[in-house]
């Protein structure tokens, strides 16, 4: 459901800490906290991982996943939902996985001080972007 004025969209663009979703082997949820950045015009949500973790793992097995945002205030939330793409991770930190997770932290945090060490620090690791190709977006707003 979507309260007339608020448009759930404009909630995921402003969001910088939300819980994804994705599934275990068993079929159960998985939650955890990510810091998504949304590509209103390619309609995509970015997410920064390591191929370790449970979320890499469980969308390596199953593309599909979620990821919700609420507001500052607990009034509103969006949801955004559809299948993911995963990239990297890369072994060379000029290559074209790490220059994808270049291009995320840019959009979501701005210029890092010292991008030869982002670059680095994303090989060894093992860093995995995340893109979360959206096909519905629904929210609420209370207020």
């Amino acid at each position: 459901m979507t309260t007339t004025g608020f448009d759930p969209k404009d909630l995921l663009a402003h969001s910088s800490l939300g819980i994804l979703a994705t599934l275990k082997a068993d079929g159960a949820p998985q939650l955890s906290p990510v810091q998504p950045y949304y590509d209103r015009e390619a309609e995509v949500v970015l997410v920064s991982t390591t191929a370790g973790r449970a979320k890499a793992r469980n969308l390596g097995r199953d593309p599909r996943a979620a990821l919700e945002v609420t507001s500052g205030d607990g009034l509103s939330w969006a949801t955004a939902e559809g299948t993911v793409e995963l990239t990297g991770p890369g072994s060379d930190p000029r290559g074209p996985e790490v220059d994808a997770l270049v291009d995320y932290y840019r959009r979501a945090a701005g210029e890092h001080p010292d991008w030869d060490e982002y670059r680095a620090a994303m090989v060894s690791e093992r860093r995995v972007l995340i893109s979360l190709r959206v096909s519905r977006v629904y929210g609420e707003s209370a207020g």
